[in-house]
């Protein structure tokens, strides 16, 4: 196979950029719906081209394509769920009674900052972000709107918090990944992460903490009438909390993601047929409630549109979802960046595109800023947070010990730069989900992202400063 020249291998780079470039202009805000996901394709397509000229087999291609698509087959199933879940959770009341009660407990003026904590905490306990924001991040989302703040600002803060406790969690998938890559173990890792990881989130909640006390609140609504709102239309019962609590607990127990989320959709349309009868035989239009009546309600609660009309207009929007339906153009960008992803990485394009970055990382300092770039640019280029880890991981590990780097230092900077910005690019697979997780753009939310977006710049700072650089033992 003849090596491709360096200007070829990042042409499919180029030329997806351009064309989301235009589809933002041409689109705006209904890019997902086809137009970034065919410019995906066509990239990838350019990619094949290019690989299959300088030798690579369309076998290889393909096969390289199916791998990368079978990668994301459990991201895909937890998507689903995730959009039955908050069907089922919205007609059982679940989310309606979180949003009642937390309109009583939390304030405008504090609310950012505890939004961020409360995730974190959560994130940290289940050692997932996407359990966290598609549970209690849907009810965080839907009293910040209920206050008057903006749908971006209170998505920042549930991604901020929800990716602190991922990342610092020894539950998380990609907490697991990182120290496995460059040969570290996975306390070590932890360890070695809060020295950069807590300065970056304590920055994060002084930032939300002033913000919540320079908040003009007068455009927040009568929070009696919302109440009544919500209480005329549910029943509101302390519990029906013990669904979303199972589904922590069966995540902390390390019950995978898919059964635990399945799991708590199942029981939430247990809990509407045992709390909301009168709403189901409204929605199902009978006097009675049938065998029939409950279980078509709840199958069309998780697998398409169900909206809760109540006597308040703001209270009747937050009620609303799209089941399993809703995520499916999510799906439909997700698999179009996988065969993306999977031509540019069969062709060896990808490999080829690292290659010179690596020349530049001549001092600790650019060493660590060049790997938090690459994992950057693989979350943009290979929309795909595991790769952003992988990839890095495998091309820098050895440049690490030649300069008599531990690997905690190569570790630490991959989840400090792969992990954390995933979520910031809206054809990456995390980005995806959590837009449509809550309903949110991700540019909408990513200013206000202030953890993901430190931690990149607070890692490169402690390389160039020489701050926590373990050295290898002689």
């Amino acid at each position: 196979m003849k090596k491709t020249p360096y200007i070829l291998a990042f042409l499919p780079i180029l030329f997806l950029i351009a064309l989301l470039s235009v589809n933002v202009i041409l689109y705006g805000d209904d890019v997902l719906g086809g137009s970034n996901q065919l410019a995906l394709l066509f990239s990838g397509a350019l990619a094949a081209i290019i690989g299959i000229k300088f030798g690579v087999k369309w076998k290889t291609i393909i096969e390289g394509i199916s791998e990368s698509i079978k990668s994301v087959a459990p991201a895909i199933i937890i998507l689903l769920l995730i959009g039955a879940l908050a069907g089922t959770w919205l007609l059982s009341g679940i989310v309606p009674a979180m949003i009642y009660y937390g309109l009583q407990i939390l304030s405008p003026e504090i609310f950012l900052f505890a939004c961020c904590i409360i995730c974190a905490i959560v994130s940290l306990a289940t050692g997932s972000s996407w359990s966290t924001i598609a549970t209690i991040g849907i009810a965080l989302l839907g009293i910040g709107q209920v206050l008057g703040l903006s749908t971006g600002l209170i998505g920042g803060a549930i991604i901020s918090g929800a990716y602190f406790g991922d990342k610092m969690s020894p539950l998380s998938d990609t907490t697991n990944l990182a120290p496995a890559m460059v040969g570290t173990d996975l306390f070590t890792h932890i360890r070695y992460m809060m020295h950069t990881t807590i300065p970056s989130f304590a920055i994060t909640l002084i930032i939300f903490f002033t913000i919540g006390f320079t908040f003009d609140t007068s455009t927040s609504e009568n929070i009696d009438e919302l109440l009544q709102a919500i209480s005329n239309s549910f029943t509101v019962s302390v519990w029906l909390f013990l669904v979303p609590v199972l589904v922590i607990v069966l995540i902390i127990k390390k019950t995978p993601a898919i059964p635990a989320l399945l799991a708590g959709t199942l029981l939430g349309g247990v809990f509407a047929i045992i709390f909301q009868p009168e709403l189901i035989k409204q929605i199902a239009n009978t006097d009675t409630l049938s065998f029939s009546a409950a279980y078509s309600t709840v199958i069309n609660a998780m697998g398409s549109d169900i909206s809760i009309t109540t006597e308040n207009e703001m209270i009747s929007n937050l009620l609303s979802t799209s089941g399993m339906a809703g995520m499916l153009n999510t799906i439909w960008l997700i698999i179009c960046a996988m065969v993306f992803s999977g031509a540019m990485e069969a062709t060896g394009l990808l490999r080829r595109v690292a290659e010179p970055i690596i020349k530049y990382a001549d001092s600790t300092g650019s060493l660590i800023a060049t790997t938090a770039g690459t994992c950057i640019f693989f979350n943009i280029t290979a929309s795909d947070q595991y790769i952003s880890i992988v990839v890095p991981g495998r091309m820098f590990a050895d440049t690490y010990k030649e300069k008599g780097l531990a690997p905690e230092n190569l570790s630490r900077t991959l989840e400090d730069s792969g992990t954390v910005t995933s979520v910031l690019i809206p054809w990456n697979t995390c980005g995806a989900t959590q837009s449509a997780i809550l309903g949110v753009a991700t540019f909408a939310y990513l200013p206000f992202c202030f953890f993901n977006l430190i931690s990149p710049l607070m890692t490169i700072a402690y390389g160039y400063l020489g701050i926590k650089i373990k050295k290898l033992k002689a």
